[in-house]
């Protein structure tokens, strides 16, 4: 007699969206076709608001050609929550998990996600009843603990490359100060990964500055001086969590009403007044200059003509494996993905780690990708982040 677990499942899509998110949905999808034990497949509209509400889509009804059309479409096909649920909440989960004979639940997100998840997984395990939670890792942040890199990133990294590119090209026509703004709240691998664009000397960026290094604004400024004095030019990519020296981020210290979402986390980037308060001190400092500044906030996260063909293999993968390991394994956890080979080629294989180990904490970029001063990124992290990314476009100069 078996003592696999039978039942239906339940997944949902959780916090920011990005490119490929779908791509780990569908994953679940095509896994659970192959899984006897489990029978209905019922989407959570709106993570786990969806659930309390009883909003699902039976996704095992959607024609497999359409599912193929969802896989390579950005955002999150379900709706996405930052909802994070407290014990009435899940009591009430459970109460719906019964009616709807639910045994299996994946959710597909970030760091906060996963806490949502752990936190289902312990009071299920408290009130006995049998419950099996999977997290899926998401976030173009890549800031997630233990696994190697998180889908997601790899995408919005080659979004990076390809727009500081731009950016350099029309910096190198108009010669003058710009500064972009990258999402990256605690954690710089996104902004870091502007080094993709160098392939040329004298290509921008020229600085890079992410928030694991604190810096204050004379530095900053002195270090543009620099760079401009000796190029004519500057271009400089900045994390929005860029912070001063006692850790308080430049964008908080500027804001009159911080807002924050459920999980306490603090708006920076969205309204853009971190690149004008970084545009008026450069002023102050090069007075005439040119000066521009971007601030990339949501572009990065679901931008539909690039997407990195590895990232999209990758969370689709996820997402299977989430599913085969809850049904093989009758186990509960986080997918996550490790490096593997002995020769040059990139691969990965994946492994369960606990949702304690990923739930609300952040991975920092390791100081080995970061410059002594703290103001650029090591070509080392070149070979980390290049293998994730997609091809990125060949630029030819007429002149020096």
């Amino acid at each position: 007699m078996s003592n696999k677990l039978k039942g239906n499942a339940v997944v949902g899509q959780s916090g920011g969206p990005t490119a490929v998110i779908n791509q780990s949905l569908i994953g679940v999808i095509e896994e659970i076709y192959e899984q006897e034990y489990i029978n209905e497949l019922l989407g959570a509209v709106h993570g786990v608001e969806g659930i309390l509400n009883e909003n699902f889509v039976n996704l095992k009804q959607i024609p497999r050609k359409k599912l193929e059309v969802v896989a390579r479409t950005p955002s999150a096909a379900l709706g996405s929550s930052r909802m994070k649920p407290k014990q009435e909440h899940c009591n009430q989960i459970f109460e719906v998990f019964r009616k709807n004979d639910v045994r299996y639940f994946f959710y597909i997100g970030g760091n906060d996600s996963a806490s949502s998840a752990h936190i289902i997984d312990n009071l299920a395990q408290e009130a006995g009843y049998d419950l099996k939670v999977f997290h899926i890792p998401k976030t173009i942040d890549n800031d997630l603990l233990v696994t190697d890199h998180c889908p997601g990133f790899g995408t919005a990294a080659t979004f990076v490359a390809q727009a500081i590119i731009g950016n350099d090209l029309d910096n190198r026509s108009l010669p003058g100060i710009k500064v972009d703004i990258i999402m990256g709240r605690n954690a710089g691998f996104l902004t870091a990964s502007s080094v993709l664009a160098r392939r040329y000397e004298g290509d921008g960026p020229h600085l890079i500055y992410v928030p694991e290094r604190p810096v204050n604004m004379d530095k900053f400024c002195n270090d543009v001086c620099e760079v401009y004095d000796r190029l004519g030019r500057c271009l400089v990519v900045i994390s929005e969590g860029i912070c001063d020296e006692d850790h308080i981020p430049w964008a908080q210290r500027i804001q009159k009403e911080v807002e924050a979402d459920a999980h306490g986390n603090v708006q920076l980037s969205g309204s853009g007044a971190l690149a004008e308060f970084i545009s008026v001190k450069l002023k102050e400092v090069l007075p005439g200059k040119r000066m521009r500044t971007d601030t990339f906030g949501y572009l990065q996260r679901s931008f539909p003509g690039v997407v990195s063909p590895v990232d999209a293999y990758e969370a689709r993968y996820c997402g299977r494996m989430a599913v085969s390991y809850a049904a093989k394994d009758n186990t509960t956890g986080s997918v996550c993905m490790q490096r593997f080979g002995k020769d040059d080629r990139y691969r990965v294989e994946t492994f369960v780690t606990s949702l304690d180990s990923v739930a609300v904490k952040t991975k920092s970029l390791p100081d080995m990708y970061i410059n002594e001063e703290g103001n650029n990124i090591n070509e080392s992290y070149y070979e980390y982040v290049s293998p994730l990314a997609g091809p990125l476009p060949e630029v030819g100069f007429l002149r020096s």
